[in-house]
């Protein structure tokens, strides 16, 4: 069932959005060759709490962190680690703020340093490919022209799209309907309405698009060694058109 949200909701959620944001405004600055990943947990977590806000991911399913840190090959879900960052890396931050009981979730990549011209088309393709994404979110369009934007972008770009982790409807629960994939035809899915709050997340590699998971149950890498990265957005559709609710 999907849940239609209201604007009094919409705009809590807006809050939790806006101390998202801020969080990533302030990554920005702290992430460097050096750090681990783990400090950068520890850094998310004490701003939460520092803003009145709980990392909503930390305990579901049993997943032990604040963030979810992805270097390189690591498409989603990695966990943070005494792993230090070195110039040249690539790193996504994912994090799911409650903020009164209410949710916004967005993951950004991170260039550390000096990176290479692929990772950096990478980094940029995957921004460009969420907004492609973005600006199909309108009222009477259906679920699949946001697939068909991202994926059609992104492979003409040369760059291959993850199947196994999509995006989704977002509320006072982290996953909720309608689910919202990166790939697939036009036309097809869910009729978008005004109310729906939703999550944008592509995930772009620069091989395959498989991905294999490792044995700590969690952390999803691409299945060649290829790089990948994620740009996420939640955002909620209006009939003045899409409301990114985490906007940096």
């Amino acid at each position: 069932m999907i849940v239609i949200k209201t604007s009094e909701e919409i705009a809590k959620m807006k809050k939790a959005g806006d101390v998202l944001a801020a969080c990533h405004r302030e990554l920005r600055t702290f992430i460097r060759a050096g750090i681990t990943t783990l400090e950068i947990d520890k850094f998310v977590e004490t701003f939460l709490q520092n803003n009145g806000a709980t990392p909503e991911q930390k305990g579901y399913h049993g997943y032990p962190f604040a963030t979810c840190a992805s270097i390189n090959d690591v498409i989603c879900h990695g966990f943070p680690s005494e792993r230090a960052l070195v110039d040249g890396d690539i790193v996504t931050i994912d994090m799911v703020v409650n903020l009164d009981g209410w949710l916004a979730d967005s993951a950004w990549s991170y260039a550390v340093g000096n990176v290479s011209e692929t990772s950096q088309k990478l980094l940029d393709v995957t921004k460009e490919s969420l907004y492609k994404g973005i600006e199909q979110a309108v009222v009477g369009n259906r679920i699949g022209d946001i697939s068909h934007a991202i994926q059609s972008f992104a492979e003409a770009q040369g760059f291959s799209v993850v199947r196994d982790f999509i995006g989704h409807g977002i509320g006072q629960k982290m996953h909720e309907e309608p689910q919202v994939p990166h790939y697939g035809p036009a036309n097809r899915g869910t009729r978008l309405k005004a109310g729906m709050v939703l999550t944008i997340e592509p995930m772009l590699n620069t091989g395959k698009y498989h991905s294999k998971i490792d044995e700590d149950g969690w952390t999803a890498r691409t299945v060649d060694g290829g790089l990948s990265a994620q740009y996420e957005h939640t955002l909620a559709i209006t009939d003045e058109g899409p409301i990114i609710l985490t906007e940096q």
